[in-house]
């Protein structure tokens, strides 16, 4: 069982128009709704793949029971959410049909309390127990120490569980001097951490600074990855136009399924940035367009990197 840990849950909108323009009244062609945030969009893709997943984080309010009603009919996915007393949030993607272009409003998401917290902790320590792998993902909720991710990467390397982290800012700083198995940043947020703007550089600070293993998305342009046994570039054929929402999460989904599935880190890296590409095609955070995914995985340039001096 994979297990992973959406402290921040949401319910994703999407919202299809045929041109966003600013000061304007917009008529919405097509809606959707998605139990959202990075971890949840990461069990979605790995549930595809065939590997059972187990989700837990915090869920509270009406809008908690929608994105709990919606997981029950996520095949392959189990709930193991933590009730808050506050509301999960919301994040709406308005998709502009003309241009392909998302704009995103995020919700900063409900105040935990240091009991809930506590009671969190509990749960995931007993999850663990169950667990091939873990990630970790996203946005830390008020309330919650900035420190959380340490804490819960030491949890997960005290019971000799994988972990994956996939976060940002000082959580990100914090969470890798805790040496995580994987760090999964995009170019923005290794850069802010290491202070280089050269991904390929940058992979081998984040490696020094704690991560066994950093692989940095790049957008348009693939994966960049430093790890103990090399250093590979990652490269789609040709760009694929869409929603770019979720890519990275499903980056995060094949990492883990390759490391279950003993897969070289090669062919991780290829499976990874495939379906990456593949969930631009798809209109919705959390799936990837399978005929995309099928066409590009054979397709995905590796280039292996010069080893660090």
């Amino acid at each position: 069982m994979i297990l992973t840990v959406t402290l921040n849950t949401a319910l994703d909108l999407t919202y299809h128009v045929p041109e966003l323009r600013a000061h304007r009244s917009h008529r919405v062609g097509d809606v959707q709704e998605r139990p959202g945030g990075k971890g949840l969009n990461v069990a979605r893709v790995l549930a595809a793949l065939g590997h059972e997943v187990t989700v837990t984080g915090f869920t509270g309010g009406v809008t908690g029971r929608v994105v709990q009603d919606l997981l029950t009919r996520t095949p392959g996915v189990v709930d193991a959410l933590v009730p808050v007393g506050g509301t999960t949030r919301r994040t709406v993607a308005v998709v502009d049909m003309r241009s392909g272009d998302t704009t995103r409003l995020d919700e900063p998401g409900p105040v935990i309390a240091s009991a809930e917290w506590s009671a969190f902790q509990e749960a995931y320590e007993g999850l663990l127990a169950g667990a091939d792998a873990v990630a970790l993902c996203g946005s830390l909720p008020p309330g919650v120490p900035v420190g959380a991710y340490a804490a819960l990467v030491r949890t997960a390397r005290a019971a000799g569980v994988p972990v994956l982290l996939d976060t940002s800012g000082e959580p990100l700083r914090r969470g890798v001097a805790a040496r995580p198995d994987i760090v999964k940043p995009n170019a923005g947020e290794l850069a802010e951490l290491t202070g280089s703007h050269e991904p390929s550089r940058a992979t081998l600070d984040a490696r020094r600074r704690g991560a066994q293993s950093v692989v940095a998305s790049l957008g348009a342009q693939g994966l960049v990855a430093a790890t103990p046994e090399g250093r590979w570039r990652a490269t789609p054929p040709h760009r694929v136009h869409g929603n770019p929402t979720g890519a990275g999460d499903s980056v995060v989904a094949g990492l883990l399924s390759g490391l279950l599935e003993r897969l070289p880190w090669p062919e991780r890296l290829s499976r990874a940035a495939a379906l990456s590409a593949a969930t631009v095609a798809s209109p919705v955070a959390g799936e990837f367009d399978h005929p995309t995914y099928e066409n590009l995985l054979p397709r995905i340039a590796l280039t292996t990197l010069a080893s660090a001096a």
